[in-house]
C-alpha cells in the first residue's frame, strides 16, 4: 500500500512536470521524440504522430526527448547534422528558457490548483488567537527553554501578530534565519528568542500546539475504564488533583501519569464542586478519559471559499511552502540544522506520503503531494547539469555571451551532473534507511 500511495503521488508529479516542458516545446513548432513517466526499462507506450509515448518501470522520474537537445538520453549524434527548424538548438534563447523552465512553473500551478481545490472543498476551520487565554509549558520542554511560562499568551511570530493559532507555525515563519516568538505576559508584550537549531529540536520533541491551550476538561469517558467506574462524566472539568491545582490539560495528563495508586480529583460538573477517587490503570498509567475537541471548545469559525477566495488561499499557500522549503535549504547548507535529520529521498517521501493519507484520508494524499510538486520544482531549478537547472544556466549564459557552451563541454558536464546526481540519490536513500531503522 505504501508504495502504491507513493507511486501514484511521483505519477501525478512527474505528469504534469513533463507536461509542462511538451506543451512548451510543441507551442514553439520543436519536434518532441518522448515522453516518457519512468525510466527505462519500457513497460508500455504507444506512437502518435512524431511522439512516442512511454510508461517506463522506474517510477523516480520522467523526461521529454525534444529533438535537437542535449538531455539525459546523452544522444549527441544530431550535433554532425545541420540545424533543422523543428530542433530545440535552432530555437531563440529566450523560447528554450521558457520550454526549460516549463516544468518547473507547471508543479508550482500544480500545487496552487491542488491548494485552491482543497480550500474550496473542505473550507478552513480555525482558531482566533483572541480566543486563547493562555498555554500550559512543560518543564524542561523546547518551549520552556526559549523562555514560555505556563498562563502565557501567545500572539504572533517573527515581530508580527498573526489572528490565527496556526498562522504561528507557517512553514515560512519558523524556517526564517532568526526565528522569535510575541506573548502577553502580566500585561507585557515580549519577544522571545528560538535557538538557531530550533528546527531540528523541533522535529525532534515537538513544540506549542492548540493542546497545550486546553483546559483540564474531559471530553469522553472510556466504558469500564478506572474514570468510568469512578463515576467521572464527560464534561467534567478537573480543578485539582490530591490538592493540587490544575488548569490545563496537560498538566492533568502528566499528574495522572505520575500517579502512585489512587488520586483525588476535585472536579467542576454543572457549576458545582465534587470529589471523586481513582486509581490510575498500572500498566498504562491512564484512567480512560479523553481531550475535548479543540475546535468544539473554542468554538472554531468555519471559512468557506468560493473560486475567487479559494485561489488566494491556494495562491498563498503555494508561496508559504515554496518560501519555507527554500529557507529550509539555506538553513541546511549553512549548517544551522542537521542534513541528516531534515534531508530525504524516495524512502523518506513514500513513508511521509503513507503517513499523510493515514492520517488524513484522501485530503492527507492532496496535502503531501502539493508539498512534494512545490519540493520538485525547487530541487529542479538547482544548478546541476542534467536538471533543469543546469540547462537554465546553460542559456543564461547563452544569453549573455552570445555564444553557446562547445557540445564536448554540455556532454562532459551532464555526465558529471548524472553521476552527482546519482551520488546524492544514493546518499540520501541510505540517510533515510539510518533514520528509519536506526544506526
Amino acid at each position: 500500500m505504501t508504495i502504491a500511495v507513493f507511486v501514484a503521488a511521483l505519477f501525478i508529479l512527474v505528469f504534469f512536470h513533463e507536461l509542462g516542458h511538451f506543451l512548451a516545446a510543441k507551442f514553439f513548432k520543436m519536434r518532441v521524440d518522448r515522453f516518457s513517466i519512468g525510466f527505462p526499462p519500457k513497460i508500455t507506450g504507444f506512437q502518435k504522430g512524431e511522439t512516442e509515448y512511454v510508461i517506463g518501470a522506474t517510477p523516480l522520474g520522467g523526461y521529454v526527448k525534444i529533438a535537437g537537445m542535449i538531455d539525459e538520453t546523452m544522444d549527441d549524434e544530431f550535433l554532425e547534422e545541420e540545424p533543422k527548424p523543428w530542433e530545440f538548438r535552432s530555437k531563440p534563447v529566450w523560447q528554450r528558457i521558457i520550454v526549460i523552465t516549463a516544468g518547473v512553473i507547471f508543479n508550482v500551478i500544480l500545487a496552487a490548483f491542488i491548494y485552491t481545490g482543497m480550500a474550496m472543498q473542505y473550507g478552513e476551520e480555525v482558531i482566533s488567537v483572541e480566543s486563547i487565554e493562555g498555554i500550559y509549558v512543560p518543564d524542561e520542554s523546547l518551549a520552556s527553554e526559549i523562555g514560555f511560562q505556563t498562563g502565557d499568551r501567545l500572539i504572533g511570530i517573527n515581530n508580527r501578530e498573526v489572528e490565527y493559532f496556526d498562522d504561528i507555525m507557517s512553514m515560512s515563519a519558523i524556517t526564517e534565519r532568526n526565528v522569535s516568538f510575541m506573548v502577553q505576559r502580566d500585561g507585557n508584550t515580549l519577544q522571545l528568542q528560538a535557538p538557531p537549531d530550533f528546527l531540528d529540536r523541533l522535529s525532534e520533541s515537538g513544540f506549542i500546539s492548540i493542546i497545550h491551550a486546553m483546559p483540564a476538561k474531559i471530553g469522553q469517558i472510556q466504558p469500564g475504564s478506572p474514570a468510568d467506574e469512578a463515576g467521572l462524566q464527560s464534561g467534567d472539568e478537573v480543578v485539582s488533583v490530591n490538592g493540587e491545582p490544575v488548569n490545563y490539560w496537560l498538566e492533568l495528563v502528566e499528574k495522572i501519569q505520575e500517579a502512585e495508586g489512587e488520586m483525588t480529583l476535585k472536579i467542576r460538573r454543572e457549576g458545582q464542586i465534587a470529589e471523586e477517587s481513582v486509581t490510575p490503570d498500572p500498566e498504562s498509567n491512564t484512567i480512560g478519559i479523553q481531550l475535548t475537541n479543540p475546535f468544539e471548545y473554542y468554538q472554531s469559525e468555519r471559512i468557506t471559499h468560493g473560486l475567487v477566495s479559494a485561489t488566494g488561499v491556494g495562491i498563498n499557500r503555494t508561496s508559504d511552502t515554496f518560501t519555507g522549503i527554500i529557507q529550509g535549504l539555506v538553513k541546511m547548507f549553512t549548517g544551522d540544522i542537521s542534513v541528516r535529520e531534515n534531508l530525504g529521498g524516495p524512502v523518506a517521501i513514500a513513508n511521509v506520503t503513507k503517513q499523510a493519507t493515514d492520517s488524513g484520508g484522501m485530503r492527507g494524499f492532496w496535502e503531501i503531494t502539493a508539498f512534494l510538486s512545490v519540493t520538485l520544482a525547487i530541487m529542479n531549478m538547482l544548478p546541476i547539469p542534467a536538471l533543469d537547472g543546469g540547462h537554465f544556466m546553460f542559456l543564461v549564459y547563452e544569453g549573455i555571451t552570445r555564444r553557446e557552451p562547445s557540445a564536448k563541454v554540455r556532454m562532459a558536464l551532464q555526465q558529471i551532473g548524472f553521476i552527482l546526481i546519482i551520488g546524492i540519490f544514493i546518499f540520501v536513500t541510505f540517510n533515510d534507511i539510518l533514520r528509519t531503522f536506526g544506526g
